[in-house]
């Protein structure tokens, strides 16, 4: 099973990129990811980790995540290797991620009553802030 579950904060705002072949977004950007534990007299260390999101994902993550927020990625690790110009070989580990979420408790600079749950973007049941009224049910034409 490969299956990497990541909670950290963004190094960056993520760099959108589309292949050359059929034109799909990419997006990537790198998370800052706490170590659990720290050695006494000394700060806590952090792992930098390169993220890859795909298609939709891709879009999600370049048009909400910003460098400094916190997020969780659930997704699989991926190494790959490319040879440059000058025919020297690269080597890259990154997540490819499946799955992105928010994890602030609430986005900066959002004054509104209402705030972007955990989910992908997608807004909270209750009223706050919505341009859509919540019926109770008694008025439903059906």
């Amino acid at each position: 099973m490969n299956k990497v579950i990541l909670l950290g904060r963004l190094t960056r705002d993520p760099e959108v990129r589309y292949t050359q072949t059929n034109n799909t977004l990419v997006a990537s950007f790198s998370l800052a990811v706490n170590r659990r534990f720290v050695r006494q007299g000394e700060e806590r260390q952090a792992d930098f980790i390169n993220i890859v999101a795909w298609s939709k994902l891709g879009e999600f993550c370049s048009k909400y995540f910003k460098k400094g927020q916190q997020v969780a990625v659930v997704g699989r690790l991926q190494t790959r290797t490319w040879d440059d110009d000058q025919g020297q070989k690269h080597y890259i580990t990154e997540v490819v991620a499946e799955e992105a979420y928010f994890a602030d408790s609430k986005r900066d600079g959002d004054t509104s009553n209402g705030s972007f749950d955990a989910t992908f973007g997608t807004m909270p049941s209750n009223n706050g802030g919505s341009d859509f009224e919540i019926s109770s049910g008694d008025d439903l034409p059906f």
